[in-house]
């Protein structure tokens, strides 16, 4: 572009220079109010001669201008970001837009960094820079005190959000040290234990609950993950146990255990089973409350979940008397506050009660042994222990019930009062977790007793079997279906490289749901290791015939046993329960057949009991 006849000043101004330096506009963005169109501009110029001089004076005039006009402005003028005016504002004809940059006062108002750029201009071919103490030429002073009047002049009075921060004797960032620095959450190693005596050690955070540690062994293990492993909580010296809630830290609990009491990684199908059918734990007769209500069964839990309501357990418990080996048979009563025997009789007035343990700082606990550690009158013990104690048993409120629904029952009961709505939430997480999966990752086969049905599929389509006789003979036909299929199967000869009779009598050892030679006690015990629900089962040998095997099955809290025997037809060998009403080539057809059919048992088998190695 020529520069002939432009003043110096002109020249060096810090504005002219730098549109000066950029690219040339397009003839598209000098078209408006202040530059004519392209168009125009040639025909006015083959019209006449251009007065050069002329020109250049029109240029100062509508600088001096456009300095008057920044200098008048009103304080309403509406501005953009960083107190910047809108392009739209009107400019003098023939005049560069100016865009003048906030000044760090302005910015340290608003509350934002502070950015200092020097003003580097060309004077004689070198480059200098205006610093804080450089001479600046006349100009360049006249334009920073117009610029400084017109900032002060035309900005409105905003008030700075964080005084704290952008005062005048600090910077607008926080001083080092004002954060609490950043903590990573502490790991901590945990030993966990199976139940064949394996171990895995865990690395765990400190935050880390019983839920999502037993999810991370579900994974390692390469467990199904069906919502009813748990964390137990095992004492030996003591002779106590009790499942994690899933909302407790690991490393919390652990803290209060002694030296030689761990962790064990089980099953526990009766975790939440109060919520599906709370009238099979709490008997009509052992339940009340402290202040008259209509209330029935079917709001039994809302009672027990309402802070403000007063549930109350009450009945008859062997206590032991703390320091001797006696037992006494006591009136029991357990409320919020507390757990109370009565001193006279059935009386519950408050100057008859006695307090025996409080919930605030204790757990429950199930007696392994009662009888022979304790000397309890029954096998159903159950232990109220303080957090304070580790090894020591004169602290520890041991009881004992009748029978086994009285004391999950109590202890239930003891949950419901500490916890109240956090176990309702334990209990919902997993639902609202299967409800957000998709279809495609749910299991293929499922064997809970809702979508197990009887079907029938003589026909074209298949169709469900409502009337419960003819259930029953489809089950009949279904079992003899079964065995002309595994005659003819003998017949036209086996693949497998074992004896047909000898695959039959070998290939149940490979299921999850067979324990092998464990004796009744052992099964019963397992049993009720891994909750008493209906439809929990395992098959073991038996021990008073060597060739047959032994059902043994949960139903109404109550464990039975059901002798599973071989018997022969045509040659083969077969299995059945009913007398040979029903025969199965095997143990797997036969668990599959009454996990679809109740059959002769009280119930369909549900849940298997099972041990994982970690």
């Amino acid at each position: 572009m020529a520069s002939a006849g432009c003043p110096d000043s002109l020249l060096h101004h810090p504005y002219y220079q730098d549109n000066v330096e950029q690219t040339p506009p397009s003839p598209r963005d000098l078209t408006g109010p202040e530059f004519p169109a392209q168009s125009d501009r040639i025909s006015s110029h083959q019209e006449d001669d251009v007065d050069l001089e002329a020109l250049m004076n029109d240029m100062n005039t509508s600088l001096e201008s456009l300095y008057s006009t920044c200098s008048m402005q009103s304080d309403t003028v509406p501005l953009l970001q960083n107190g910047q005016h809108p392009r739209s504002q009107p400019r003098a004809p023939g005049a560069r837009p100016v865009q003048p940059q906030p000044s760090p006062r302005q910015r340290v108002q608003r509350s934002q960094p502070v950015h200092i750029t020097a003003v580097r201009y060309s004077l004689n071919g070198t480059d200098e820079v205006f610093g804080a103490n450089a001479n600046y030429p006349s100009w360049a002073k006249r334009l920073q005190e117009e610029d400084q009047q017109f900032r002060t002049s035309s900005l409105p009075a905003i008030p700075n959000p964080f005084p704290e921060l952008c005062g005048p004797g600090s910077a607008p960032v926080l001083p080092a040290g004002s954060l609490p620095p950043s903590q990573a959450a502490a790991k901590q190693d945990v030993k966990v234990f199976s139940e064949d005596g394996t171990s895995k050690v865990v690395e765990i955070l400190s935050d880390m609950t019983a839920r999502d540690l037993c999810q991370l062994l579900v994974y390692k293990s390469h467990c199904v993950d069906d919502n009813s492993w748990t964390l137990v909580e095992h004492h030996p010296h003591l002779g106590l146990e009790r499942c994690l809630e899933d909302h407790e830290l690991v490393v919390q609990v652990e803290s209060t255990m002694a030296g030689e009491s761990k962790f064990l990684f089980r099953k526990n199908y009766a975790k939440y089973e109060f919520f599906k059918n709370p009238v099979n734990f709490f008997p009509e007769q052992m339940v009340t409350w402290c202040q008259q209500s209509n209330g029935s069964q079917a709001q039994l839990l809302q009672n027990f979940l309402n802070s403000s309501s007063c549930p109350e357990i009450q009945g008859f418990l062997h206590v032991k008397e703390l320091g001797k080996k006696s037992w006494k048979k006591l009136y029991v009563c357990l409320r919020r506050s507390g757990l109370y025997c009565s001193t006279k009789g059935t009386s519950k007035e408050p100057r008859h009660l006695q307090l025996l343990a409080d919930l605030e700082d204790s757990n429950i606990f199930s007696l392994i042994s009662g009888k022979k550690q304790y000397s309890a009158p029954t096998d159903h013990g159950l232990c109220i222990k303080p957090n304070k104690v580790r090894n020591e048993t004169k602290e520890l409120r041991l009881l004992c019930a009748e029978d086994e629904q009285t004391r999950t029952c109590w202890m239930t009961a003891f949950r419901l009062l500490k916890y109240g709505m956090l176990l309702y939430q334990n209990y919902r997480i997993p639902q609202q977790r299967k409800a957000l999966l998709s279809p495609f990752s749910t299991p293929v086969r499922s064997v809970s007793e809702n979508s197990l049905v009887a079907m029938d599929f003589s026909g074209q389509t298949g169709r469900v079997i409502e009337n419960p006789a003819e259930a029953q003979s489809a089950a009949l036909e279904e079992g003899h279906a079964w065995r002309k299929r595994s005659t003819r199967m003998n017949a036209l000869g086996s693949q497998s490289p074992l004896h047909p009779s000898t695959l039959s009598t070998v290939i149940h050892r490979t299921q999850h749901w067979f324990h092998g030679r464990i004796s009744r006690e052992e099964s019963h015990r397992i049993i009720k290791q891994q909750g008493l629900v209906d439809g929990l089962f395992l098959l073991r040998d038996s021990q008073s015939n060597p060739k047959a095997f032994v059902l043994t099955l949960c139903h109404h809290q109550k464990i039975k046993n059901f002798q599973i025997l071989p018997c022969e037809d045509d040659g083969q060998t077969f299995f059945t329960l009913d007398d040979g009403n029903t025969k199965f080539s095997d143990l797997i057809q036969l668990v599959d057949f009454y996990q679809l059919n109740k059959g002769v048992l009280p119930c369909k088998l549900k849940h298997h009991c099972t041990r994982v190695a970690l």
